[in-house]
């Protein structure tokens, strides 16, 4: 196999590794520079489907401030969510997002050009700054995009993905291997530096507003170096996802920035339900909201309920959801005259590579931002457009930490390396796997048995129906494709989904166990990694 070296790789292209990537080559004289690595084209993410907006604790925002924005995030994170993470990462906010504008980012503004706001469920304030309308990640992802492409330090390897990392026998991260999915070629690159922005996990599940690319990546990648993996149970399922019909599985998110205009969730007879599980009814917490509609959903035997939005008006839709609004027309649905056909689907992975708000993960040399990692902020459920924050701060955060760091490539690699590296060079035994219909096995697995509502009987099928799944794949390392190596991560995150809700009797946030109903009164982290298996820590 080839090689090359760099000072930084960067594994991902989401707003968490572009920006990374831009902070580190703007603030650091990189003797090797770095690799930005996506996996499809630049920019194609999770990030880039984000609609309602960035949390923005602004001094441009007179009603909010930074005790508040805590205090919103700790509640909706039930028990979880780390004080002293959501202190900082609120605090770096300002900053962060005026270096975003500073880099291209255009948020929304009124006529006298000051920044606009808008609600969302759980925040007590109008909190949260939007581009386009309903298309803020696209904007943040499109002018870091630009600005990474205009940086000199900056390589770019496209359609690529980062298939095992190189970890020494002192447990420490040395590099990647990389495979190209255009040339089927795999490639050796050290560093002293990984980080990995590969977004979440969606993917693992039949119903998700994630982009195909969703598999699991970086926490699979983690997982099997050795690294800890913290909170997995926590898969955030957004309550309203369009729901053209039960076939329909990539579904396209109505963002809860249309519940916070004033739209309001209705049955197919037309009348409001929220009231019946809320006192805040459509803008109450995720979780909550998405239970809410599996009930309803369950009690009138349908695949989905309605979101009326025509109560908003057409010229506000028209300027805060042109996107929405014209997805619903492509289907047949005027948003402002008729109701809109919304479901749950899996849309955010809470859990993930622990790590600090530096990126830090259990391995030395090893970083993890944006959705893949786990840093405390989000708890058992994420409250809305903290997970774009996340991503700008983390990746804001880790690039000033590297800049105190030794980052010369590693010069020395052990036999543990060597001998990692030498499976990569052999050929693969085997015919090649119809891996789109092992995935689709994989999803139905999992929505039907560790989805919205869990239980003990579920969970052990799921364990055991995936277990097969594994059994029946023979490739533990070197794959045939990127479907192959995508479907090795999925059932990888997977199994520790199962794991970790198995670990977790009670029901808290984002996991709900019909068999274990209550809330304990200790909140704890599940840990779990691949040497030492499993584990608890208590919130203090």
């Amino acid at each position: 196999m080839k090689y090359s070296e760099y000072s930084v790789v960067v594994i991902g292209s989401g707003a968490a590794g572009l920006y990374a990537s831009l902070k580190i080559a703007q603030q650091i004289n990189l003797p090797e520079g770095v690799l930005l690595v996506s996996k499809s084209v630049l920019g194609a993410s999770n990030s880039r489907y984000a609609q309602g907006g960035i949390v923005g604790v602004v001094h441009q925002n007179p009603d909010d401030n930074i005790n508040l924005h805590i205090k919103d995030t700790l509640k909706a994170g039930a028990g979880l969510s780390d004080e002293k993470v959501t202190e900082e990462i609120s605090s770096a906010s300002d900053a962060v997002l005026n270096d975003l504008i500073t880099n291209g980012v255009e948020f929304d503004k009124d006529d006298k050009g000051n920044l606009t706001f808008t609600l969302e469920a759980a925040h007590s304030v109008r909190r949260i700054l939007h581009s386009g309308g309903d298309a803020t990640g696209k904007g943040i992802t499109e002018a870091l995009v630009r600005a990474v492409k205009n940086n000199d330090t900056i390589q770019i390897m496209e359609n690529s993905m980062a298939v095992e990392l190189l970890i020494s026998s002192n447990k420490e991260c040395k590099g990647v291997i990389i495979y190209n999915e255009q040339t089927g070629e795999h490639e050796i690159v050290y560093s002293s530096a990984v980080i990995l922005a590969t977004g979440g996990a969606g993917q693992v599940y039949k119903y998700t507003t994630n982009p195909d690319g969703a598999t699991g990546d970086g926490i699979a990648l983690a997982y099997e170096a050795g690294a800890e993996i913290e909170d997995m149970e926590f898969i955030q399922f957004h309550p309203t996802a369009l729901a053209i019909s039960p076939d329909s599985k990539n579904r396209f998110l109505i963002s809860e920035a249309v519940r916070g205009e004033g739209a309001k969730l209705i049955n197919k007879n037309g009348e409001e339900f929220m009231s019946k599980y809320s006192d805040k009814r459509e803008l109450a917490p995720r979780d909550v909201v998405t239970r809410a509609i599996f009930k309803e959903m369950s009690l009138e035997k349908t695949n989905n309920v309605f979101l009326n939005a025509s109560i908003i008006g057409l010229d506000k839709i028209m300027k805060r959801f042109p996107t929405i609004s014209g997805r619903c027309k492509e289907n047949g649905i005027d948003m402002a005259k008729r109701p809109i056909p919304v479901a749950p689907a899996a849309h955010y992975t809470m859990g993930g590579i622990k790590a600090d708000v530096e990126g830090r993960t259990s391995i030395k040399g090893l970083y993890a931002i944006g959705e893949t990692a786990c840093t405390g902020l989000h708890g058992a459920n994420r409250l809305a457009s903290n997970s774009l924050l996340e991503c700008v701060v983390c990746a804001y955060e880790l690039a000033d930490y590297l800049s105190f760091t030794n980052l010369d490539t590693p010069k020395i690699i052990d036999e543990g390396i060597k001998k990692m590296i030498d499976v990569y060079n052999r050929s693969v035994k085997g015919k090649e796997y119809d891996y789109t219909v092992l995935k689709s096995k994989l999803k139905d697995i999992m929505w039907n048995y560790v989805g919205i509502i869990r239980n003990e009987a579920g969970l052990i099928t799921a364990q055991k129906e995936v277990e097969k799944l594994k059994n029946d794949f023979k490739r533990q390392r070197k794959c045939l494709n990127q479907g192959e190596y995508e479907y090795r991560n999925m059932l990888t995150v997977a199994s520790i989904i199962i794991e970790s809700a198995l670990e977790r009797k009670e029901s808290r946030g984002a996991h709900c166990r019909s068999d274990y109903t209550q809330t304990l009164p200790e909140a704890f982290h599940s840990n779990i990694d691949k040497l030492s298996k499993k584990g608890l820590s208590y919130v203090k």
